[in-house]
């Protein structure tokens, strides 16, 4: 099989089995077991072999970092180069790798208890209102964006503010509440823009359209991971876009995520400054309080 370079994409490097190509490149496995194979690692010298690649996965890991990706992560990283590059030297040898992964691994996340989704609504419960306006989150805005759902866990009958992702699956919460419905998936909303902005959990990305409300939502497209554990799946999206914003948490796994995309390719953009001292834009939107939000309306571009 062979593709025509101009026609590589970031998508169609991903499906090259990671292990064929670390073969190519001169590395063999150690040892594998089950879909786990082990090498001594490309990036330095070692005598016990640290780095993994789960081949049903595609995707890789290198204990002694503790980073690991796709292959376009893996090349970056290894030919120091930026994604047009690697594309190109991909492309010339593209026929030795065989492709692997006929389409993105779906990453699903089981809540600890089954949830049963009972009735979907609008927005009308005086606990969650008063929930929503705690977190300093206009109601117009909570309601444009999320529901009200009722669903059933453990034997009782629960309501939360709930928000629906790609695969319409609920991200559900409440004041006593935090969970999710299966599947589990990326929210996102695409207006046909170049622009992406990008936040860990729902309630940052309605924290954002607090502070921009006098905006025109469609200005740019949107994407909520709901779990870092899609970060790195959500690659090839992100890629699409000319300019990523990243607003994820000051956490060590939010800057962690924020530092390697920064790496990876100039078209991501740091966003966090504007709640440098806070966890989240939520927080700090909790913190400055609905009256100081209104008098600083601060452009995050």
């Amino acid at each position: 099989m062979s593709v025509n370079k101009n026609k590589m994409t970031c998508q169609q490097a991903n499906q090259i089995d990671l292990v064929d190509y670390l073969e190519s490149l001169g590395f063999k496995p150690t040892k594998n077991k089950g879909s786990d194979y082990w090498f001594i690692s490309p990036f330095r010298k070692e005598e016990t072999a640290s780095f993994k690649v789960h081949r049903r996965k595609n995707v890789w890991y290198d204990h002694g970092s503790g980073v690991g990706g796709s292959l376009i992560d893996f090349g970056l990283r290894y030919f120091n180069c930026q994604i047009p590059e690697l594309l190109e030297k991909l492309s010339s040898n593209f026929s030795f790798h065989t492709p692997l992964v006929k389409a993105p691994v779906k990453v699903e996340q089981k809540t600890e208890s089954p949830i049963k989704i009972l009735d979907v609504t609008i927005i009308n419960s005086l606990d969650l209102l008063l929930y929503i306006k705690e977190r300093k989150i206009d109601f117009s805005i909570a309601n444009r964006y999320c529901k009200q759902v009722v669903f059933e866990v453990q034997n009782r009958s629960v309501k939360a503010l709930g928000f629906v992702n790609d695969q319409g699956g609920y991200e559900l919460r409440n004041s006593s509440f935090k969970g999710s419905t299966s599947p589990k998936a990326i929210s996102t909303f695409q207006n046909n823009n170049s622009e992406l902005a990008v936040f860990e959990g729902f309630f940052d990305f309605l924290s954002y359209q607090m502070i921009n409300r006098l905006e025109d939502p469609s200005s740019r497209d949107f994407l909520i991971l709901n779990s870092t554990a899609f970060f790195e799946k959500s690659y090839p999206f992100m890629d699409s876009y000319s300019s990523v914003q990243l607003f994820l948490d000051h956490d060590p796994t939010g800057l962690k995520f924020t530092q390697h995309a920064l790496l990876r390719d100039t078209k991501f953009q740091d966003a966090s400054s504007l709640y440098a001292s806070h966890k989240d834009l939520n927080e700090w939107m909790q913190s400055m309080g609905k009256a100081q939000v209104n008098s600083i309306r601060p452009k995050l571009r």
